[in-house]
């Protein structure tokens, strides 16, 4: 059973924004570019673990959890009846190898964060979070590779490593295990999303201000500012895509409140974000339908 579904992280969906909106460095567009790989990576397990998994399961993914005032992040977390799996979730592509517990690239010889390190921290966390709740259960940790284009080299077999060649495996291993829950892992389940932490301390932005970034809706599809009115919908001058109006201006709305939530919601500070061909009257249409007004006079804003 999905308890905690797997969604954009609001470190992603800001980098995608700026993505579009400014120019990035080199560094920081390898950034984007590995969050968006890593979301893609998950995604793609969640199918495979959703056609897998029939038993009685809890599952619950990107959970935030806080111990002795020391975060740990867990990609996906699998309540079973004898066993709780910790699984971290790697898209790695390309061809690696393992040197005194080292992770490198074998075509650039580049040394990259070896996750085991971090999947064996988050294991003895989340032990020491258990045991401060009063469970007693088996925690197991594994690093899922799951792109079918990586090849790991020189991998110890006592390493917690799950090969792209092994996953399918792994699942229905896990699958025809029997797992029947009782209301014991169902407490401890909703316990686990009530500690789940919403601010994540780990997220790394570029420098940007409202001044800077390009103003104005893009396309949905392909980015494009490119965007004209037609009826009822906008449509992008480069792939042709239609948008309703609406939907446009509230999409603009949530991009505007992620990247500068600071900034009041307002018909004139929408109207200036979204720069497009349309009046104060459709915007202000538009955020009286989809959000609260808050204030009166000259102090009205929306949330």
């Amino acid at each position: 059973m999905l308890l905690k579904a797997r969604t954009e992280s609001d470190e992603l969906l800001a980098m995608r924004s700026l993505n579009t909106r400014m120019q990035l460095t080199e560094k920081e567009k390898n950034h984007y570019l590995n969050l968006e790989k890593g979301y893609e990576g998950e995604v793609h397990f969640d199918s495979m673990a959703a056609e897998s998994l029939q038993e009685e399961r809890y599952i619950m993914n990107d959970l935030l959890l806080k111990m002795n005032n020391s975060y740990f992040q867990i990609d996906t977390l699998i309540i079973s009846q004898g066993v709780i799996h910790l699984l971290d979730i790697k898209n790695f592509q390309g061809d690696c190898y393992l040197e005194s517990d080292k992770l490198f690239s074998k075509k650039t010889n580049r040394e990259y964060k070896n996750p085991v390190d971090q999947i064996k921290r988050s294991g003895i966390l989340f032990s020491q979070l258990l045991q401060s709740l009063k469970y007693n259960y088996l925690v197991e940790s594994f690093v899922i590779y799951i792109n079918p284009e990586f090849t790991l080299y020189q991998a110890p077999m006592e390493q917690p490593f799950i090969l792209p060649t092994q996953v399918n495996r792994f699942l229905t291993d896990m699958n025809n295990t029997p797992s029947k829950l009782n209301d014991g892992h169902k407490k401890l389940a909703q316990q686990l999303l009530s500690l789940h932490q919403t601010k994540n301390p780990f997220t790394t932005l570029p420098e940007y201000n409202y001044e800077t970034v390009q103003k104005g809706i893009y396309c949905r599809e392909c980015k494009s500012f490119q965007i004209t009115k037609r009826m009822n919908d906008f449509v992008c001058g480069k792939c042709g895509a239609h948008e309703k109006i609406d939907l446009a201006i509230i999409r603009s709305v949530e991009e505007f409140k992620r990247l500068f939530p600071e900034r009041k919601i307002t018909t004139p500070n929408i109207y200036d974000w979204c720069r497009a061909d349309i009046n104060k009257k459709t915007i202000s249409r538009a955020l009286k339908k989809n959000y609260t007004l808050v204030g009166n006079t000259k102090a009205i804003f929306y949330q």
